[in-house]
């Protein structure tokens, strides 16, 4: 046997360990990509926007990430800290957000695919998201507080040396 005699099967299959699971035949039309679906990159923004405007409204972890980031972006700018540390502390602000965004993302993937059943699987899913979130805003929080607790402190003593 030479190690081209094995040839793949000739319908539409998945190769899963020990298992073939049936896929259906592919359309001979081109496949739309993302790109293509919104017409100008105005409407892609607004895609976008909703999508914030969805989390914003629904998600008050969401609401409670924007105003924490905002004070501490407004906090850092006056206490004069460098642009590259208020920079630090935008962006670890903002991968809570983005991390925010995609857990419930994520969450509404699942509950669409479980609807009102209970699944193990569903939970870790949604568990694990929630878990990436937390570990990022506990870094956050290390991160604006190594940046802006010593500016912070400096001002509070000279305030009250006076």
């Amino acid at each position: 046997m030479t190690l081209n005699s094995h040839r793949p099967p000739q319908c539409d299959v998945t190769p899963v360990p020990s298992l073939y699971i049936a896929m259906p035949p592919r359309s001979s039309k081109p496949r739309q990509f993302a790109w293509q679906i919104a017409p100008n990159l105005w409407l892609s923004f607004r895609y976008a926007w909703a999508g914030i405007h969805y989390a914003f409204k629904t998600q008050r972890n969401f609401r409670i990430h924007t105003v924490i980031a905002s004070l501490a972006v407004i906090l850092g700018v006056g206490l004069g800290v460098s642009s590259i540390e208020l920079a630090i502390v935008a962006l670890t602000c903002a991968l809570v957000m983005v991390l925010e965004l995609l857990n419930t993302a994520l969450e509404s993937v699942v509950d669409l695919t479980v609807q009102q059943n209970y699944h193990e699987l569903a939970k870790i899913a949604k568990d694990c998201a929630a878990g990436a979130v937390l570990v990022a805003a506990i870094a956050s929080i290390l991160v604006a507080g190594l940046i802006l607790v010593p500016p912070l402190l400096a001002l509070t003593l000279t305030l009250f040396s006076r």
